[in-house]
């Protein structure tokens, strides 16, 4: 699955990328910075992929509405989480994995 995180520390995108990676995912990593722009590229984040993380203490709120607006536009799933450090990544991925899989058995 294809996972997006926006905002966060770049200098941990290697970090979460490895760890994606190592549980079968593929990570696509924006910083949240909007600059004043309209936002398209994190609008195409939030189409692109299967999961959105968004970091609500290090975005604006700006960058936090179009994000969220578009998650619900495109049927997204969305985790707002306040921070995200490499190993709550790995856990909340475990968590989501295993989340998908019983509702796969009961589906």
């Amino acid at each position: 699955m294809k996972i997006g995180i926006v905002g966060g520390v770049e200098r941990n995108e290697a970090q979460y990328r490895k760890i994606a990676e190592d549980a079968g995912h593929e990570l696509v990593f924006h910083s949240g910075h909007i600059n004043g722009r309209t936002g398209d590229k994190l609008v195409e984040v939030a189409r692109s992929v299967g999961l959105l993380v968004v970091l609500t203490d290090v975005n604006s709120h700006g960058a936090v509405g179009v994000v969220r607006k578009a998650a619900t536009r495109f049927g997204t799933p969305l985790m707002l989480m306040r921070r995200l450090g490499p190993s709550r990544f790995a856990a909340e991925l475990s968590h989501f994995a295993a989340s998908a899989e019983g509702a796969a058995r009961v589906a």
